[in-house]
């Protein structure tokens, strides 16, 4: 069952001069979650931050901490993201060679475990994983940067994803990254998406216009 819409804005648009109070803003705005976006230079094309921006972010808001790892390997920084005070730890099939254990090691670590397929990653990837995660992250972008445009083929890999976690009868969070704005949203929350990463489109235009813009993608 396709649960409230909730919107994740992705901190990889925010001022990282000024990340604390951009948290606590986009958290008076209505956000669901914090989006923390990992990229190692290597799986994707793309440098950002570690365990310790986590933490020093983690004070600032109650609101879930949603950390996508972008990296490879990912297994060795499991427990320093999850030390640093992720609730969600979302990691690739591609990323590791035990996609299973990773998951295994996240439920262990007391943490909800996530699974990122990218547009050429099929929805099949899940069939022995989704009795046991928390969430399926698609990227309707291939990973690396922000600003990009929304990938419209994967609308059919939300829709067959939304029927596998709907036969399983859990509460699995459906989110959807990239190329989210006021018109794509529409289209992901349609295809079964139930939480939207949005960075671009949360954080335009300055902390005046956040909750408009989160009210924008929840439709």
């Amino acid at each position: 069952m396709q649960g409230i819409v909730r919107v994740a804005p992705s901190i990889l648009s925010a001022d990282f001069a000024n990340l604390g109070a951009e948290i606590r803003a986009i958290e008076a705005a209505g956000a669901d979650y914090v989006h923390v976006d990992v990229m190692d230079g290597h799986f994707v094309p793309n440098l950002t931050i570690g365990p310790m921006v986590v933490k020093a972010i983690r004070p600032h808001t109650s609101l879930v901490m949603d950390v996508h790892l972008m990296i490879s390997p990912a297994d060795p920084y499991l427990d320093a993201f999850a030390e640093a005070g992720a609730d969600i730890l979302t990691v690739h099939p591609e990323a590791g060679p035990h996609i299973h254990r990773s998951v295994q090691r996240i439920k262990a670590l007391g943490k909800k475990a996530g699974v990122s397929l990218n547009p050429g990653t099929p929805a099949k990837m899940l069939d022995y994983l989704i009795d046991d995660i928390d969430l399926v992250l698609v990227m309707s972008v291939n990973p690396g940067f922000g600003g990009q445009s929304f990938i419209t083929s994967q609308l059919k890999k939300i829709e067959a994803i939304r029927k596998m976690i709907d036969k399983t009868g859990r509460a699995i969070d459906l989110e959807v990254d990239g190329g989210i704005d006021a018109v794509t949203a529409k289209a992901a929350i349609a295809a079964g998406a139930d939480v939207l990463v949005a960075g671009t489109a949360s954080f335009k235009g300055g902390a005046a216009h956040y909750a408009a813009n989160i009210a924008a993608l929840r439709g």
